[in-house]
C-alpha cells in the first residue's frame, strides 16, 4: 500500500457543496455547531454551511475577510483585508480588534491565521489584500510582509518572521514547527518554534511549482502530513517534505480545513466553489 492510499481512497469523490461565489477562502469547522464557516472576499461575506440545511450568510459586511480560525473559547478569529486587521467575533456578535498596527504602521492585509494551544495568535500579513479586486485600493505602510505573534488580548505583538512573503500557515501536531507558504517563491518554508513562541531556522520544506496565487493554504493532519493548496489541487507531503501525491480539485484551491464529527473530511475553498472530500486520516480538533 502506498503512503497516499493510506491517506485517501483512490476513488474518493471531491464533492461540491456550494458554488456561485466570487473568491472563497478561509474555511474553518465549528464542531460545537456542526457547521463550516468560510469567506467570500469580494462579496464581503462570511458564509455558514450546515450538512442538513445548506448555505446561509453568517456575517456581512465581513471587512473583506480572508483567513478564519477559532480561539480557545470558540470565538471566530478573522483576517480582514478592508479593515487591515485581525479581529475577533465576540459572543455578543461584536467585532473587536486583536491586531491592526505594528510599530505605528497599519498592517498590510492580514491573510491567514492559526491559534497555538497557549492561546497566542499567529497570522500572516502579505500585501495581497491591498487590491482593487478585493475593493481595497490602498497602499502598504510597512516595508515588509511578516508573520506575527500576538497575545489573545491584543498586547505583545511581535514580528516573528520577515524573510518571505507569507500566506498560509499551520503548526505541526507537537507545535515545534510552523509551516508557512511563500507564494511568490512557489515553496513552503518550515520554522522551528521555541519555548517562548518565537521562530528560527527558516528553511525550505517543499517546492510547489505553478502559478495563480499558489501555494496558498496549509493544514496538517494528526500524523504530521502537510496538505498544501497548489496548482492541480491539494499537494500532500510527509513530515520530512517528501511528496506523496495530489488530491485533484476542479478549480484552483485557495485554502482548506478539517471538519465533520471525526475531523476526517477535508473542506476546500476553490475560487467560485467549496468542496469536500472524505479522507482516511484526520486533522487535529480546533
Amino acid at each position: 500500500m502506498s503512503a497516499m492510499s493510506s491517506i485517501i481512497a483512490k476513488d474518493a469523490t471531491v464533492e461540491m457543496i456550494g458554488s456561485g461565489f466570487f473568491f472563497t477562502e478561509g474555511p474553518v469547522w465549528n464542531a460545537g455547531d456542526s457547521c463550516l464557516y468560510f469567506s467570500d472576499i469580494p462579496a464581503n461575506v462570511i458564509h455558514q454551511w450546515r450538512p442538513d440545511t445548506g448555505m446561509s450568510v453568517f456575517r456581512t459586511p465581513s471587512g473583506k475577510s480572508n483567513g478564519l480560525t477559532r480561539d480557545r473559547e470558540g470565538r471566530l478569529i478573522v483576517c480582514e483585508h478592508a479593515g487591515r486587521r485581525v479581529s475577533r467575533i465576540e459572543k455578543d456578535g461584536r467585532a473587536t480588534t486583536v491586531a491592526s498596527h505594528y510599530k505605528g504602521g497599519r498592517l498590510n492585509s492580514p491573510n491567514d491565521v492559526v491559534v497555538k494551544s497557549d492561546g497566542y495568535i499567529y497570522f500572516t500579513d502579505p500585501p495581497y489584500g491591498l487590491n482593487p479586486t478585493f475593493g481595497v485600493a490602498e497602499y502598504p505602510e510597512l516595508d515588509f510582509a511578516g508573520v506575527y505573534r500576538v497575545a489573545p488580548d491584543g498586547s505583545d505583538i511581535a514580528a516573528v518572521a520577515d524573510d518571505c512573503t507569507p500566506n498560509g500557515l499551520a503548526f505541526s501536531p507537537d507545535e515545534k514547527r510552523l509551516y508557512v507558504a511563500d507564494t511568490e517563491a512557489n515553496h513552503v518554508l518550515v520554522y522551528n518554534v521555541d519555548a517562548a513562541g518565537g521562530l528560527s531556522g527558516g528553511r525550505l520544506f517543499a517546492q510547489i511549482p505553478g502559478s495563480g496565487l499558489a501555494p496558498d493554504g496549509i493544514k496538517v493532519d494528526r500524523d504530521g502530513h502537510v496538505f498544501v493548496t497548489g496548482a492541480g489541487g491539494v499537494w500532500v507531503f510527509d513530515p520530512g517534505g517528501g511528496r506523496l501525491g495530489i488530491i485533484p480539485v476542479p478549480e484552483l484551491p485557495a485554502n482548506l480545513a478539517w471538519g465533520d464529527t471525526d475531523w476526517s473530511a477535508l473542506y476546500i475553498t476553490a475560487r467560485t466553489s467549496v468542496y469536500r472530500v472524505q479522507t482516511k486520516t484526520a486533522g487535529l480538533p480546533i
